[in-house]
């Protein structure tokens, strides 16, 4: 999978040149939203002193400059990234063909691994890989900024503390990721399982178009069984999950609001700095909690990449 990409001729400049502009663009994005974070700041001081109308509507046309550049890079990322995944896929499955041509056996499955699987891994692979180099580069952005605002907090036992809201930030992110495991840890299992089931009553369907001796209801009816039973184990597991995560975004929405709050009501922060603080902490907590947002995304993506592995070793062995 990774071979097929980055370690051909044919494919060196998408992948290795693809790989840089996305990092370019990618880290653009990140340096806007730190621009439109010290903006809240001072956005929501003029606000609590409604005393300067120019100041109000400078500051309105300041955001719309920096939400356009926005706007216009995350149609840009989202444009390339989606060639960039496709070529991935066009490598991947032009590299599996020659295997799979000189095969004299059958390997179960192959052409769903051909054309499902590398889809399904293009797909996941533009937004998890995305998504997660967009959380790395978010946090060496704003961590520093977190860190410096921590200094504006008044509770005692949390001024003690140098960068106290990244620590919190990372804490909660930690103990959330390993819940996130423990609730979800079959996951994985059901969706790879779900796979092969789904493919032999597919498989099984295929054949009976073509051939009626396959076309007998007791074998559909079983074959549909063992998928119901797989399908609602699954719903299962992710309504637990699922009822976790809910949970556990809720509370973080209003962390930063109950630790900064103290400090507004005793006067030391203004407004702006209280929204400051409670957008850079979401940026820094979303980051670092970004396995636990993508739980689901996460256990389908590894079931296609363990099917993909497998398929590879099948086609080395012939």
């Amino acid at each position: 999978m990774i071979k097929s990409f980055f370690w051909t001729k044919k494919w060196a400049l998408w992948a290795w040149g693809g790989a840089f502009l996305l990092t370019a663009m990618i880290w653009t994005q990140v340096e806007l939203t730190v621009k439109l974070n010290d903006w809240y700041g001072r956005f929501y001081n003029i606000l609590q002193k409604a005393k300067d109308i120019g100041a109000f509507w400078d500051s309105v046309q300041e955001f719309a400059y920096i939400a356009t550049a926005l706007i216009a890079l995350a149609v840009a990322i989202y444009y390339f990234t989606q060639h960039y995944a496709f070529r991935w896929r066009e490598a991947i499955t032009f590299y599996y063909l020659p295997y799979w041509e000189a095969t004299n056996g059958t390997i179960e499955g192959a052409s769903q691994r051909i054309q499902e699987d590398t889809y399904n891994f293009s797909r996941s692979l533009e937004s998890l890989g995305l998504g997660l180099f967009r959380a790395i580069l978010t946090l060496i952005a704003f961590i520093p900024i977190l860190w410096e605002l921590s200094k504006k907090i008044t509770i005692p036992w949390l001024q003690a503390y140098d960068g106290s809201l990244v620590w919190i930030a990372l804490l909660t992110s930690l103990g959330g990721m390993i819940a996130s495991y423990l609730v979800g840890i079959k996951l994985p299992g059901l969706e790879y399982e779900n796979q092969k089931v789904e493919a032999a009553y597919r498989k099984h369907l295929v054949y009976s178009e073509d051939d009626n001796i396959y076309r007998k209801m007791p074998d559909i009816i079983e074959l549909f069984t063992g998928l119901r039973r797989n399908y609602f184990r699954m719903f299962n597991h992710y309504s637990y999950f699922t009822l976790w995560s809910a949970m556990y975004g809720q509370v973080m929405i209003i962390m930063p609001y109950l630790l900064m709050g103290p400090s507004l009501f005793a006067g030391v922060v203004t407004l702006g700095v209280v929204t400051q603080t409670g957008n850079a902490f979401g940026k820094v907590n979303d980051s670092f909690s970004y396995l636990i947002d993508h739980w689901t995304e996460i256990t389908k993506f590894l079931s296609v990449i363990k099917r993909l592995r497998e398929f590879e070793r099948h086609l080395l062995a012939h």
